[in-house]
C-alpha cells in the first residue's frame, strides 16, 4: 500500500514530461483536418480544463499531508496522477497547435457560459474551490480534512464533468473528444466512490 502514497511533486513533474511526449504522438490522429483556432471549443476546453485540473492536483497534495488515512491518500494520489497527466496532454496540444495557453476571454466562453465564470475569491469556474476554501483545507487534519477534501473534490468533479460533456459535444479533434469522454466517465465513478467515503465518515456531499 505504501507505494501508492509515497509520492512527491517530482512524480507529477515526471508524469507531465511523459504526457508531453505522448501528446505529440497522438494529437493529430484524426478529427478536424485543420489546426483549431484560438477561439475554438478545442482550444477553450484545453485552456480551461488545464486550469481546473491544476487545482485538483493542488488539493490532493494538501490532503496528502493532512491525513494518515490510506483510502483518502490513495484516492488523492490517483486523482493527482490522472489529472496531472491529462493537464500535460491539454497544454501539449495547445503547444502543438501554436495557440496561447491563456486567453483574454472569460473562462467557459467557448461553452457560451463566460458570464458564469465569476472569478470570485479565486474560483474561476463552477466547481472550483475558492482561495478561502483552499486555505481552510490546509488548516484541517484527520477526519475533518478528509471530509472537506471529499466535499470539495465532489463539487470540483461536477464542474469538470459539465465542461467535459461540452467538449464531447462541441470539440472537433477526435482525440480530445475521447479524452473528454474519459473524464466524464472517470470523474463520475470517483464521485460515486467519494459519496460512499463521505457516508462512511458520517457526512455527505455539499450539493
Amino acid at each position: 500500500m505504501k507505494q501508492h502514497v509515497g509520492w512527491t511533486a517530482g512524480t507529477a513533474a515526471a508524469v507531465l514530461v511523459a504526457a508531453g511526449a505522448i501528446t505529440y504522438a497522438v494529437a493529430g490522429d484524426g478529427g478536424s483536418s485543420s489546426t483549431p483556432s484560438a477561439d475554438s471549443a478545442d482550444a477553450g476546453f484545453a485552456r480551461d480544463m488545464a486550469v481546473h485540473h491544476q487545482q485538483a492536483v493542488e488539493m490532493s497534495y494538501i490532503v496528502r499531508d493532512r491525513t494518515k488515512d490510506e483510502e483518502v491518500r490513495r484516492l488523492a494520489y490517483d486523482i493527482a496522477q490522472t489529472q496531472a497527466n491529462q493537464r500535460g496532454m491539454l497544454l501539449g496540444w495547445l503547444d502543438l497547435w501554436g495557440l496561447p495557453k491563456v486567453s483574454s476571454d472569460a473562462p467557459m466562453t467557448w461553452m457560451g457560459m463566460g458570464d458564469m465564470a465569476s472569478g470570485k475569491d479565486g474560483a474561476l469556474m463552477p466547481g472550483m474551490a475558492t482561495n478561502t476554501e483552499m486555505k481552510k483545507l490546509g488548516t484541517l487534519s484527520g477526519k475533518q480534512a478528509e471530509i472537506f477534501y471529499l466535499q470539495l473534490m465532489t463539487d470540483h468533479h461536477k464542474g469538470g464533468i459539465h465542461m467535459a460533456e461540452s467538449c464531447v459535444d462541441k470539440c472537433a479533434v477526435d482525440v480530445e473528444k475521447r479524452l473528454a469522454q474519459g473524464m466524464v466517465e472517470g470523474q463520475q465513478s470517483e464521485i460515486d466512490l467519494m459519496s460512499d467515503m463521505l457516508k462512511e465518515r458520517g457526512a455527505k456531499p455539499r450539493s
